[in-house]
């Protein structure tokens, strides 16, 4: 099997990318197998968040170059589609998702490490953009979340350098979101456990809001209006509303149904 799963903490699924004869590199095998295993998340009534990462303390090494050779602008395109239906999925997933960026993430590996919501890493792990150096432009729709994360100025940096950026660096410019002098893993699965704890729909509405920007300030205010209309009459509001009044944490356990 390419990708693995198991539930190392409750609430949480884990993918593993199981290639490590190929550093774990990304080919069409794996991205379906990663698609249906997301699909399969939505319908697990025990998953409540996602961890990604790969086999043998690595990430992933990017895409499959050997897959790419030899294709016409037809297959050329059929792979960007089967790309990019796996980003979208990732993209608008409902439930959070945390990047265990152990070891070396390179190329299509950092695109999708950049989908997750979190991204962990260790001092050890290596962020790598090789794409103009393949001449290729980046894909993954890094060139939207990467300038995200981290301005338009040090990712066109990145990109134009493709030099190593070791995880330190990584974490002081914006790219990952903690650095763990220990069980990167660990930590990884540790922060899904919590985010497995939050609020299902508000968590995605969120999300949502944030993947895809409003176009004005009143566009804004109305999914807000929208939001809060369905979130002040659900049982987690009152649960909230309840451990508020309790001096107590929320325990929110209703599971949210996702297409």
């Amino acid at each position: 099997m390419v990708v693995l799963l198991d539930h190392p903490a409750p609430g949480v699924l884990r993918l593993l990318i199981n290639r490590p004869d190929k550093r774990n590199a990304i080919n069409h095998e794996v991205r379906e197998a990663l698609f249906d295993a997301l699909q399969a998340a939505l319908q697990d009534e025990q998953c409540r968040a996602v961890v990604i990462g790969g086999v043998g303390g690595m990430f992933s090494a990017g895409g499959d170059i050997a897959s790419m050779a030899d294709l016409d602008e037809a297959g050329a395109r059929q792979r960007m589609q089967h790309i990019h239906q796996l980003c979208r999925r990732l993209q608008d997933f409902p439930l959070p998702v945390v990047s265990a960026a152990e070891g070396f993430c390179a190329g299509a590996g950092v695109g999708m490490a950049l989908l997750g919501d979190l991204i962990v890493a260790g001092p050890s792990s290596k962020f790598l953009f090789p794409f103009l150096r393949l001449g290729l432009a980046p894909d993954w729709g890094s060139l939207r979340t990467l300038p995200a994360r981290v301005g338009v100025a040090v990712a066109k940096r990145m990109l134009l350098q493709g030099e190593v950026i070791n995880g330190a660096d990584a974490h002081r410019l914006g790219l990952v979101d903690e650095l763990v002098e220990g069980d990167v893993m660990a930590a990884a699965v540790g922060h899904a456990e919590r985010l497995a704890a939050l609020p299902q729909d508000a968590f995605a509405r969120m999300k949502r809001r944030l993947g895809e920007p409003a176009d004005s300030f009143a566009e804004e205010l109305q999914r807000e209006e929208d939001d809060q209309a369905v979130l002040l009459l659900a049982t987690d509001f009152r649960e909230g509303f309840a451990a508020f009044n309790d001096k107590r944490p929320p325990y929110f356990t209703r599971r949210v149904a996702h297409d």
